[in-house]
């Protein structure tokens, strides 16, 4: 059996799992958090990039539409403009760049405790319930994830009420 195909296999191919029944049902929430974690950074990310790119490329093209046009020029320049305002607005109220760091972070600390969990490693050594306890720190990591998520929210619910 090869090395990729235990790591991602079921819990009953690891070493001191106990109670079969919880320990895959905490496999397999750690492998759904995984995965959508990691799908919504990579979308994250590739909006952000996506925006940055459509900046940088209109805010380059500006100056240079602005040179070589004279008068009749003057709404292109204007529209450049206000895409690049439009694009950063959209980047901030979507915060991609924010999300992308957040899920990709949240996703490799849980890739952390599939491995340890795995491997019979860390704090899953010697544990008495292995499947419990990886229920619980998956349980944890997300929570904090959502509590960060909602702390956000709510600083930007009151700067809109201040504003």
């Amino acid at each position: 059996m090869s090395e990729a195909t235990v790591v991602g296999s079921a819990p009953d191919l690891v070493p001191g799992s106990v109670s079969l029944r919880g320990d895959a049902a905490a496999w397999d929430r750690l492998e759904q958090q995984v995965a959508w974690y990691d799908a919504r950074s990579r979308h994250s990310q590739r909006w952000f990039k996506l925006l940055k790119v459509c900046q940088i490329v209109i805010a380059a093209a500006i100056p240079v539409v602005a040179g070589a046009g004279g008068d009749g020029w003057r709404w292109p320049v204007a529209i450049g403009g206000a895409t690049i305002v439009v694009l950063e607005g959209l980047q901030q109220l979507f915060q991609y760049q924010q999300n992308w760091s957040t899920y990709r972070s949240t996703c490799e600390r849980l890739k952390h405790e599939k491995f340890l969990y795995a491997a019979g490693a860390g704090p899953y050594a010697g544990a008495s319930r292995p499947g419990a306890m990886l229920a619980e720190r998956v349980e944890g990591l997300v929570s904090q994830e959502h509590a960060a998520w909602a702390s956000v929210q709510r600083h930007r619910q009151d700067e809109e009420r201040t504003a």
